[in-house]
C-alpha cells in the first residue's frame, strides 16, 4: 500500500525528532526542506495543507513558472535554491528565493552582491563546498573554502549564513558531514545545510540545520 505524501512528512518529521532527540538537540532549530523538484503544483499543495512551509527547487525556471501561485495562495513559503546557479539567473533568483545554498564561485557571488543591491532583497546565502572533491560535481573545493568565504563577505559584502554539502553517492556521508562542520566552525558559521532522504540523520547527528528531503516525502520522481 502507497502512502500520501502528507502521512510521508509525518514520518520525516518524526525521524526527525528522534535524531534530533538522540543527538540531544532541539527538533525545532532543524529546518526540513522539502525538495519538490520537478513535481507539479497539484503535488504539492497537500504537503503545503499538511503544514510544510519550506520547500526546495533545483532550477530557477521551473521555480519561476511552477511557484507564483502556490505562493500567492499561502504567502509564508519559503523557497531555496538547491541545484547549481548561473549568473545571468541571479537577478531571477534574488528576487524568488528566500535562499541560495549554492555560493561556489567568484563570478556567482558577485553577480549576487549586485542584485541584491539593486533589489533591496536579501536572502540567506550558504556557500557550497564540493566535499568529495567530484570534478562533476558544483561546489568549492575544501582547501580553497576558508578564502572564497572570506572574499565573499570582504570583497563582495555578501552577508553567509552557512555552508552546504552534496557527499559522494557512493561513500558514507558522516565523513563529508564532519568536514563541513570543521570549515564552518573555523568560519563562524552556524548553519549547516547537508543530508537528504537516505542520510539525514547521520546530518542530524553531526549538527546539520538545514535537511534536503525529496523522494522520503513526495515518492520515486518520474
Amino acid at each position: 500500500m502507497t502512502t500520501s505524501s502528507d502521512e510521508n512528512l509525518a514520518a520525516v518529521r518524526a525521524t526527525i525528532a528522534r535524531a534530533a532527540k538522540t543527538a540531544g538537540r532541539d527538533p525545532a532549530a532543524i529546518t526540513l526542506i522539502a525538495v519538490s523538484k520537478t513535481f507539479a503544483a497539484d503535488r504539492i499543495r497537500p504537503v503545503i495543507a499538511a503544514g510544510q512551509r519550506v520547500f526546495g527547487e533545483n532550477r530557477v525556471q521551473e521555480a519561476k513558472e511552477k511557484w507564483p501561485a502556490p505562493k500567492a495562495e499561502t504567502p509564508d513559503l519559503d523557497l531555496h535554491l538547491i541545484g547549481p546557479l548561473q549568473s545571468n539567473k541571479a537577478r531571477d533568483a534574488v528576487q524568488l528565493f528566500d535562499a541560495i545554498h549554492t555560493v561556489d564561485r567568484d563570478k556567482i557571488a558577485a553577480a549576487l552582491a549586485a542584485e541584491i543591491a539593486r533589489i533591496g532583497r536579501k536572502p540567506q546565502l550558504f556557500v557550497q563546498v564540493n566535499t568529495g572533491e567530484e570534478p562533476q560535481k558544483a561546489g568549492i573545493a575544501p582547501a580553497e573554502a576558508d578564502q572564497f568565504i572570506a572574499r565573499c563577505r570582504d570583497e563582495h559584502g555578501l552577508d553567509i549564513a552557512g555552508l552546504m554539502c552534496l557527499p559522494p553517492f557512493d561513500e558514507a556521508p558522516g565523513p563529508h558531514f564532519a568536514l563541513l562542520a570543521k570549515i564552518a566552525a573555523r568560519n563562524g558559521l552556524k548553519n549547516l545545510s547537508m543530508g537528504m532522504s537516505a542520510d539525514f540523520e547521520a546530518a542530524i547527528l553531526l549538527g546539520a540545520t538545514h535537511i534536503r528531503v525529496g523522494s522520503a516525502i513526495f515518492g520515486a520522481r518520474g
